[in-house]
Parts: structure tokens; sequence; C-alpha cells
């Protein structure tokens, strides 16, 4: 790989052992990818959960920690994906005190590296937004695909140690995604229906990326009627993802890379795979169960935005989630606080429903928490959460998120 004068200071250990390091990892990951050198970001958003770190994980951190503060900073802004625990709730979400040492000890070593503890998996809907063009290194694979698709900026699913390398270097091994060839589009679907909610969204983003055959495939959306929101489109993308481990779509007349059909793809548009009402319709039917027993209700993977959670605030306005049924809705910290003060969170609490910050539910420990709980049937109007849960122990249902919440007041399946 070429390097810049820069880079072989860094990699000479001439700005300490952490950034060394940092650079010889992505050396290595570059080298697999035939990256030709590296790429300077602007900033990074890495995994944060300690379910994920695991007890080996936070230990590296803090041996990072432990150098010298001008060798271990970050280079780069750098913000963190959802925690594991929220320390307000995790009493009353039966979490093991284990896991809450465990959170701080990685919280600690975070902020030594000057990481800011952010917590959220939607940081373009609430921090700052990477524009077009942009080079980031990204490893949510929500904000990774929203990032590369809906903003036009430039990203690869980065794991932990990359993310923290990045981090580290202020660069990135310049392959994948930050390339021009690979961000061409690869198959053509067409929406032959409008969905219609967030749970539609998520399922059509869902049914793309069961399709999918590789990391590589590029999508491309044609036939929207009308511009989607920024919550459709994030429900739309963190489905596929999930699904397909997709990382880029375009949405002809939409993305910022899509004009028109033809601009996106190399020679003549292949053929049109349609995407129907029937097709949305056989995809909640695939997540069917043949009874109405209900344990939670989860809204969160993505987190909830503002508008997301006025709109759940609204639909339990006065009324009472059953004694029966746990009602969960996850956020990004600095939402909480907007949610606090117009007294959103007022009216999901009032009703008996639980609003956690900083976290996202299946990052917390998902399959041990629903055992101490008792949870095994779980609802929730988000494609990419029933996608992961079923792997869990759980046995998810998909529906609007009006259904979930008549069914959460009513104690059964509605």
């Amino acid at each position: 790989m070429k390097l810049t004068d820069y880079e072989e200071s860094i990699r000479a250990g001439d700005m300490g052992e952490p950034r060394r390091l940092a650079l010889e990892h992505q050396i290595k990951v570059g080298q697999f990818f035939d990256a030709e050198d590296l790429v300077e970001i602007s900033q990074v958003h890495l995994m944060a959960d300690t379910e994920s770190l695991g007890v080996a994980g936070v230990e590296f951190l803090e041996k990072v920690a432990g150098y010298p503060k001008d060798e271990r900073r970050t280079m780069v802004p750098t913000v963190t994906d959802p925690r594991g625990t929220d320390f307000n709730a995790y009493k009353r979400m039966k979490q093991q005190d284990d896991w809450i040492d465990l959170e701080r000890r990685a919280i600690a070593a975070f902020q030594s590296l000057d990481v800011m503890m952010t917590d959220t998996c939607i940081n373009y809907q609430v921090i700052i937004p990477p524009v077009q063009g942009e080079h980031v290194a990204f490893g949510d694979t929500g904000s990774s695909i929203y990032t590369n698709s809906v903003l036009g900026a430039r990203t690869n699913f980065e794991g932990g140690p990359s993310a923290l390398a990045a981090a580290l270097t202020g660069r990135t091994p310049r392959y994948g995604f930050h390339l021009d060839e690979r961000r061409r589009g690869t198959a053509r679907y067409v929406l032959e229906t409008r969905p219609q909610d967030w749970a539609d969204w998520g399922a059509a983003g869902g049914i793309i990326g069961r399709n999918m055959g590789s990391y590589w495939e590029v999508p491309v959306i044609d036939g929207v009627d009308g511009t989607p929101t920024s919550d459709e489109m994030k429900h739309f993308g963190a489905a596929m993802a999930s699904f397909g481990s997709t990382p880029l779509f375009h949405m002809v007349g939409v993305t910022p890379e899509a004009p028109s059909l033809e601009t996106v793809f190399d020679g003549a548009p292949p053929d049109p795979i349609p995407i129907t009402r029937a097709d949305i319709d056989a995809f909640y039917d695939s997540y069917g169960v043949s009874d109405d027993q209900l344990d939670v209700v989860v809204f969160a993977a993505p987190q909830l935005s503002l508008f997301e959670l006025q709109r759940l605030g609204h639909l339990l306005d006065g009324r009472k989630v059953n004694d029966a049924i746990t009602l969960i809705a996850a956020t990004a910290p600095e939402i909480k606080n907007a949610a606090d003060r117009m007294g959103i969170t007022a009216k999901i609490e009032d009703s008996g429903g639980i609003l956690l910050e900083g976290v996202c539910f299946y990052q917390m420990y998902a399959r041990e928490m629903g055992e101490a709980n008792g949870w095994k049937r779980l609802m929730s109007n988000s494609a990419k959460i029933v996608n992961i849960l079923g792997g869990y122990g759980y046995e998810p249902v998909l529906s609007t998120m009006e259904r979930c919440v008549d069914s959460a007041v009513a104690g059964r399946i509605v």
C-alpha cells in the first residue's frame, strides 16, 4: 500500500504506540481488500455495547487508555453506537450487576480516548450527518447504509477494531464503497406499491435484503411514488442491511447518486424485479403466529427519532398498557432530553411504557434479559429487530406501530 509521509511517520511510531498499532491493522485490512492507499476520513461511528465488546474488548480499550494522552486521543470526531445499559432502568430490565460494572469500565476507557458517548445508532439524525462525497468510518450497519445511500457519503461496514483504528489515525483503507466503481448499481427493483408506514418500509427493505447474494451487490429501487421521509428511509435501509448485509442502495430520483435510472448502471439497466403489496403482506405473514399470546412490545432498532416518539406518545396518550405486557421504546440521549422537555416522555410513561435512552434492545443482552423477564413473544414495527431477535430465542411478530400499541393495551395480539 502507498503511504504518505504522514502515515509513514505514524507507522514508525512517531505519534505513539496506539496509532502505530492502528495503522498496522489498517494496512493488513487494506492488503486483504487490495486497497492501494488510505483515505482521510472526517468522523467515526463505532460500536460501544459491552455485549459486542466482551471482557477482552473492554480490557483492550483499558490498555489503550493507559498510554499518554497525546498518543491515545482520537484524531477525528468519534461517536458511539448504543450502549448495552440504561443506568436509570437496568434494575427494571433485570440486567445483571456484572454487565453494569463492565459497562462503566467501557465508558471510562472510551472517554479517556476522547470518544464522545453519543450512544446512538441514528447519529445521522441526531449529531452531524455527513454530506455527499465525504469519507467516514461507520460501524453500525443502519448508520452505514443510510450514510452511503441517502446522504451520498462513503463508508464500509467498519468492525470495532477497524473503527477504533480509524479514530486513532484519521484514515481508513480505500476499498469497497469508498471507490466510485463499487457504488454502481447491480440489481433493479420496482416498487409497484408505495409502503404506507415505517413497518411497510422495513418490510420492503427486508424483501430486497433477502434477495442480496453478496456484500458487494448494490440494489437500485425504481418506481417510488413520492419522496420517502428520513424515518421511512431509516427503516428501509436498516432492514435491508440486516437481512442482506447491504451497505448501499440507490433510489431513482431520490438519493443523490441516482438522478435517473441510466446514471447508476454501467450499460443497460437489468430487468426489474417487482415488489408488490402481496409481497409486503407475505413478508408480514412470515412472522405470523398461531395464537394471540404477547409478552413484550419493543420500538427500537433503529432508535426512535423525535417524530416517531411524538407519534408513539399520541397513540398512548390517555391509555394504559396491560399489566401483563411490557412496552419499551429506545432513543438517543439527546432526543430523550427533548422528549422530556416536550412532555412526550410523560405520555409514554404515564401509560405504563418505558422509554430507554442510549441503548438498543438487541444490544442489551437480549437473550438473557428475555429469560429473566419471561419474555418470549415479542412484537415490533421494526423489521430489523424481528430479524435479529429470532436468533435470540424470541418469537417475533412484525406489525405497524398502531397495531403494536393496540396489542400492548389489550394484553394480546389484536
